[in-house]
């Protein structure tokens, strides 16, 4: 291989939003040059989850907007391979092998594991696909031998036993994985416009990738701020205050934002004036973004096409890393 090699993605459960732009989107977009990547389309792992189990038609929708959202940041086609992680066989086959190797008690004391059976409020109705998400996602990675995984701070986990599973399959057998870095964005994770620490399509407190001008005015100004400031004059709490965290991240005019936060600070600024700003600088941040989501709806056969040649190339890597694995397990070959 030539270049070092890129593996993420994204679950197929509805359209991205700014939190995976800063969390991981732009991450994509700077390495591409570097890199060769391969975005995974994760509608399998998107099953995992009891309120998709029904609705196959969701998950196979969102193959293609997630394939658009990824388009839309600024993902070059002629550098970067697509796929659906259900196009890809071996995959399954590899994390079958993988499951081998995991201890019952890692897979089930794995945080994100933890934290999303308790902010989905799954109680006890989650599968064994659910539990065996992380395992499958080490599978995704390995398949096409990654060096690097930009992810969300949520996915760390997830990372680290990719590592030590490609660690205790080079121990046991032979070298046969590298084990893949994880790398977060500048924005580890982005909080929700209802203030939740997390933005997040099932709390349904996001800002699309395609989102109107007049969808996006609509959320910003219903943002959640101070909650102790009753009125404009009242001195006002900037740190953990979300419209001041996305002015930090969305907004390029830092002298407008010292502004802001100083007169906000003192009462001598309202939350609407504050907001009107954010509006402009979200909508000249998204407004790009949102021209090319426009573009790729409009030429569906064009993603498709590129999800073709995608699976392709997955698919050649994957087999030849599936039959180092079996070969070092000394699996008959048929």
């Amino acid at each position: 291989m030539n270049k070092k090699r890129i593996l993420t993605g994204d679950n197929a459960t509805g359209k991205l939003h700014i939190g995976h732009l800063v969390g991981s989107l732009e991450n994509r977009v700077k390495l591409q040059q570097e890199y060769e990547t391969f975005i995974i389309i994760a509608d399998m792992h998107s099953f995992a989850y009891p309120k998709y189990v029904d609705k196959p038609e969701i998950v196979s929708e969102s193959i293609l907007q997630v394939t658009i959202g990824n388009l839309a940041a600024g993902l070059d086609p002629e550098k970067t391979h697509f796929f659906p992680e259900s196009a890809i066989p071996e995959i399954y086959e590899l994390a079958i092998i993988l499951s081998m190797l995991t201890p019952h008690n890692r897979a089930l004391r794995n945080p994100t594991i933890k934290e999303e059976i308790k902010e989905k409020g799954m109680g006890d109705n989650y599968s064994l696909g659910f539990i065996n998400f992380p395992n499958l996602q080490a599978a995704d990675i390995l398949c096409v031998q990654a060096d690097l995984v930009p992810v969300g701070e949520d996915q760390l986990p997830h990372i680290e036993l990719t590592k030590e599973l490609a660690r205790k399959f080079n121990n046991t057998y032979g070298k046969t994985f590298k084990e893949p870095e994880a790398l977060v964005g500048e924005v580890r994770r982005l909080v929700g416009t209802d203030g939740n620490t997390k933005m997040s399509k099932s709390l349904g407190n996001t800002i699309y990738l395609d989102e109107s001008p007049e969808a996006l005015k609509e959320k910003v100004m219903h943002m959640y701020t101070d909650p102790n400031r009753i009125h404009p004059t009242d001195p006002g709490k900037v740190e953990g205050n979300p419209v001041f965290i996305y002015h930090d991240t969305f907004n390029p005019n830092k002298e407008e934002v010292s502004d802001l936060k100083e007169r906000y600070t003192k009462g001598t600024v309202g939350d609407v004036e504050v907001k009107e700003k954010l509006v402009s600088a979200l909508d000249t941040y998204i407004a790009p973004i949102r021209e090319r989501y426009t573009y790729y709806e409009n030429h569906i056969d064009e993603v498709k096409n590129i999800l073709e040649e995608g699976v392709i190339t997955t698919k050649k890597e994957a087999k030849a890393t599936l039959e180092l694995a079996k070969e070092r397990m000394q699996l008959p070959k048929y």
